[in-house]
């Protein structure tokens, strides 16, 4: 599925893993994210954090009437705030999916798959 944005010129459709691509990418910069995890641990790996090729397996997106829901599977580093990195995730996953595609998120769900401790 995809996103259709009609406009002046034509219709825009950008595609779910485009989706994906941002909300991995607006995750993972954040401070106290390790990673993205897959949304399915058990056939994936528990272990395994995504690389930036594979974000569209730890991102769900659902088309809703007037926007997008997006589930984000993370992976925390031991000792932050595993409340306050969500947050801070979710402000900036709407953040920018609506400034670089346009589009609404209504919902963005961060569910944390694991925590790591961080090499010194």
């Amino acid at each position: 599925m995809a996103v259709k944005i009609k406009s002046q010129h034509g219709t825009i459709d950008i595609n779910n893993d485009v989706i994906a691509t941002v909300v991995g990418g607006s995750a993972t910069e954040q401070y106290g994210v390790v990673g993205m995890a897959s949304k399915s641990a058990l056939r994936d790996g528990f272990n395994q954090i995504l690389n930036r090729e594979n974000y569209t397996k730890g991102v769900v997106v659902r088309q809703e009437a007037n926007g997008i829901s997006v589930d984000v599977y993370i992976v925390v580093g031991y000792g932050t705030k595993i409340s306050e990195v969500s947050k801070s995730v979710q402000s900036k996953v709407k953040y920018n999916l609506d400034a670089m595609l346009g589009v609404d998120a209504n919902e963005v769900n961060v569910i944390v798959q694991g925590v790591r401790v961080l090499a010194d």
